[in-house]
C-alpha cells in the first residue's frame, strides 16, 4: 500500500507526474515527479512576480544575469546565458530600458557592440524581487528540514554529475 510521499501514492492534481503508472520504471516516475514539482514551483514564482511586481520571469531572469555582471553584458552573451534567441532578449531589454531599469552602453572593446547593465533603479527593483523570489523558494521547500534539504541536494548533484559525464562521453 503506497504511503504519502511514495512514488506510487495517489496524485492530488493532474500534472506531468500523472503520466506514469506503477508499471513504469522508478527512474521515469521520479523524473516526472521532479518535472511536476519544478513546474509547480516555477508557476508560483511567475504568479508572485506578476502579482507583487507586475513583471515576468524572463524579465527577472535577464535582470538576474545583469546583477551578476555589474560591468554589463553584450546582448549575445545575455541570449546565451538565458538560452533564448537574440530577438527575445531584445524585446525584454527594450521594455526594461523604457522603464529605466537597464541602460545600453557602447562596448569599450568592440565599438559595434552594445553592453546592457542595470541602472541604479534596476538594481534596487531587482533586489526587492530577488528577496521575494528567495522567500517563495524557501516556502516551496518548507516541508523539508535542513538534513532533508542537504540530502536532496546531494542526490540531485549525483544525478547531475552522472548526466554531465554521460554527455561528455558521447562527444
Amino acid at each position: 500500500m503506497p504511503r504519502p510521499g511514495d512514488l506510487g501514492a495517489r496524485r492530488l492534481s493532474s500534472d506531468s507526474e500523472t503520466r506514469a503508472s506503477n508499471d513504469h520504471h522508478d527512474a521515469l516516475r521520479l523524473w516526472l515527479r521532479l518535472l511536476a514539482t519544478s513546474n509547480l514551483v516555477e508557476s508560483r514564482v511567475r504568479q508572485g512576480l506578476q502579482r507583487q511586481f507586475g513583471t515576468t520571469l524572463p524579465r527577472f531572469d535577464l535582470m538576474a544575469q545583469l546583477e551578476r555582471s555589474p560591468e554589463g553584458l553584450k546582448m549575445g552573451e545575455l541570449s546565451r546565458r538565458m538560452m533564448v534567441t537574440g530577438g527575445n532578449v531584445t524585446g525584454i531589454a527594450d521594455g526594461l530600458e523604457r522603464e529605466g531599469l537597464i541602460s545600453r552602453l557602447g562596448d569599450p572593446v568592440d565599438r559595434r557592440a552594445l553592453r546592457v547593465r542595470l541602472t541604479p533603479a534596476g538594481r534596487k527593483a531587482f533586489r526587492a524581487m530577488a528577496e521575494a523570489h528567495e522567500r517563495w523558494i524557501i516556502e516551496a521547500f518548507g516541508a523539508l528540514d535542513r538534513t532533508q534539504l542537504a540530502r536532496l541536494g546531494e542526490l540531485l548533484g549525483q544525478v547531475k554529475a552522472h548526466v554531465v559525464a554521460a554527455r561528455e562521453a558521447e562527444k
